[in-house]
């Protein structure tokens, strides 16, 4: 039993916890009459406080314990929420988050909490806060029950969950005894919820102990059935389980703890709900589990050299013209199919999270920024690979600031112009064919046209006499240049010019693009493209000479063959009439040197018209070979920055095919 077999689930449910922290308490701030929301976060507060306990991450439980203070004595009606008091909870919860990142960044998860203890302390008096918590431990069995841990007991009361205290004796010749905990435990938490044990699960699992531990557990099952299971674990000589009653408890504890959880009448309700959907959640329990990221990788590398294998054998089953060998290769595609299918499913993550980080940021940045500000998400349950869902995340946090420093106005100049005072953004996500669009509007002044192409020439970025032939979206696109910013003054949001390039180039790496609509006076609408999947694509194969090159299928308009007469020439540039646009020529014989580019053009040549964004172009090849689903290796260490090459897939027949990056080719 490794200590990362807790530890990794501790931080991933710490992180829930904060992030439920977060939005309830976003929630509480439109709603501070409302104790249904309270009581939610004081519950998230209570986990989190006694898991990080269980961990001995005292720093992290201690902080914990003080917000625990303030948001009891809000649900006791002692407290009135007010922007002070929130300002205060939000901070204490970026503490929280930083310290939980501490510990899974290898640290210990100690920081300096002194002022934002102090500041919870000072909300309604360091007196009143000690009483409100009395008693500091109750005595009942072996085991002695922080506040915490006490009322958690207590709360079961009036569910179908019931308190025991499980001792389980290990064989005197028991040799691997962390492994036998590890199976008492696994054991434990099928049957119900573990609050405490002793000696603590790091003592266990360094086999800190002797032969004899003792585990406190919420069950619904019997004593016999629990001891039943256990019983079933080899090298356990004895368990000896007893049932909690509470009602034995000594009147002066009893009494104590009641005046700390204690519902008023509106809690009730919320209460049995509670424990209605948790029983109905334990009824699904075992449905789902938590699978490590690593392993899903594994997992699709390895089907990705199935894929590799089931084109060789599709080719050689086409070569030997076996009919009983097609037909199995051909119901081996199907499954394969099938298997690729459900394996990428298994790699979706919803976007919310990503986008459950942003309500939080809004926030604070109306407050840097004086400004009134509705956030509005749509389609947070959007899926998306998680290979781009760690990408995607900076790129949105740069849109957002961009869309409240230079979109939305501050309230006296949206009045002004006849808006109302608080500005809106909408943050959307949804699916379209086999890609993903993330949408950020907002109803701010716009992009001023002339203020960017001013900003643009002073920078260098372009010439005064190209913007005559520029049309609105290639302007659009100049904010997104290097160390571009149309800030009249340097502040912590933006100035400097950084941000929007790194957008540009982060979401072109994943193969998508961005696109700008803008309507000065009434706000912006910034629009991302990506594919869902970046392991496995489809692609048009093509031959350049006898060369063969794969283009994703997500940047392809279409195919076509021209005439040589229909080539026309414009600034040195060859170019053809496609559907009323005029389109660039790109050779990619040229491009990738393949032999010597011929002088004689011949009477018709075969384009793969590609796009990126709103540009196109039309990239000449010497043959289509057809579709086909490949997988995207990377070109290694030794060539990276080719130009216009993204990676390598290997064909059916073994031959290597380089995969184009449209983006590199389109200016």
């Amino acid at each position: 039993m490794e200590m990362n077999q807790y530890l990794d689930l501790f931080i991933e449910e710490s992180k829930e916890h904060l992030q439920n922290c977060n939005d309830l308490l976003l929630k509480l701030e439109q709603s501070p009459e409302d104790l249904f929301i309270v009581n939610e976060i004081f519950r998230s507060a209570h986990t989190l406080k006694g898991m990080s306990a269980t961990m001995e991450f005292n720093d992290l439980a201690q902080l914990t314990h003080q917000m625990e203070n303030v948001l009891d004595l809000i649900r006791n009606e002692k407290l009135a929420v007010s922007s002070q008091v929130l300002d205060v909870l939000f901070l204490a919860a970026d503490y929280l988050e930083e310290m939980v990142e501490s510990i899974a960044s290898g640290g210990n998860g100690q920081l300096n909490v002194e002022t934002v203890v102090k500041q919870l302390q000072s909300l309604d008096g360091k007196e009143q806060l000690e009483n409100v918590n009395a008693p500091e431990t109750v005595q009942f069995g072996k085991l002695t029950y922080d506040d915490y841990e006490w009322t958690v007991l207590s709360q079961s009361k009036d569910t179908d969950y019931h308190p025991f205290e499980v001792t389980v004796q290990l064989h005197k010749d028991c040799l691997l005894k962390a492994v036998r905990v590890f199976m008492v435990f696994e054991t434990l938490e099928k049957n119900g919820e573990i609050i405490k044990s002793h000696p603590q699960a790091t003592a266990l699992e360094e086999e800190q102990f002797d032969f004899e531990f003792t585990v406190t557990i919420l069950s619904s099952n019997t004593k016999e059935e629990i001891e039943m299971e256990l019983l079933k674990i080899s090298e356990i000589d004895a368990v000896e389980i007893i049932a909690i009653d509470l009602s034995q408890a000594s009147e002066e504890a009893a009494v104590a703890v009641e005046q700390v959880v204690l519902p008023t009448e509106k809690e009730v309700e919320v209460t049995q709900q509670q424990t209605s959907s948790f029983k109905q959640q334990s009824k699904h329990a075992t449905k789902t589990i938590r699978v490590n990221i690593e392993r899903l990788d594994i997992l699709m590398n390895l089907f990705e050299e199935l894929v590799i294998d089931r084109g060789r054998l599709l080719q050689i089953s086409q070569d030997l013209d076996h009919q009983g060998l097609q037909e199995t290769v051909e119901h081996m595609s199907r499954i394969s199919g099938d298997l690729q299918n459900i394996i990428l499913n298994m790699r979706m993550v919803p976007i919310d999270t990503v986008f459950n980080r942003f309500p939080k940021m809004v926030r604070q940045l109306a407050k840097d920024l004086h400004k009134s500000v509705n956030l509005e998400i749509i389609g947070a349950q959007t899926e998306l690979d998680r290979t781009v869902i760690d990408e995607i995340g900076d790129p949105l946090v740069h849109l957002i600031r961009n869309a409240m420093d230079h979109g939305i106005e501050k309230p006296e100049e949206r009045i002004a112009k006849g808006k109302s005072q608080q500005g809106t953004i909408i943050l959307k996500a949804y699916h379209s064919g086999n890609h993903i669009f993330i949408e950020i509007t907002d109803d701010g002044a716009g992009i001023n046209k002339d203020n960017v192409c001013r900003k643009a020439i002073s920078k260098g970025i372009i010439k005064e006499e190209e913007i005559a032939s520029m049309e609105d979206q290639d302007i659009y696109q100049l904010i997104f240049s290097s160390g571009f910013s149309t800030a009249k003054e340097i502040s912590d949001v933006s100035g400097r010019g950084v941000g929007l390039d790194v957008v540009k180039s982060t979401i072109e790496s994943l193969g998508g693009y961005v696109t700008i609509q803008s309507n000065e006076g009434n706000g912006s609408t910034f629009s991302i493209q990506l594919p869902l999947t970046l392991s496995i694509i489809s692609a048009m194969l093509v031959e350049v000479e006898n060369e063969k090159y794969a283009i994703p299928l997500s940047s392809i308009i279409e195919t076509a063959i021209i005439k040589k007469a229909d080539i026309m020439k414009t600034h040195n540039q060859q170019v053809i009439d496609f559907r009323g646009k005029v389109v660039p020529l790109v050779s990619l014989q040229s491009i990738f040197e393949v032999n010597d580019e011929s002088e004689e053009i011949p009477e018709t040549l075969s384009v793969v018209i590609v796009r990126k964004g709103e540009k196109l172009a039309a990239l000449i090849v010497s043959s289509f070979i057809g579709q086909q689903e490949i997988v995207l290796k990377s070109l290694g260490d030794y060539l990276t920055n080719v130009f216009a090459i993204s990676g390598a897939t290997i064909l059916g027949d073994g031959q290597v095919a380089l995969i184009i990056d449209c983006n590199e080719l389109i200016k």
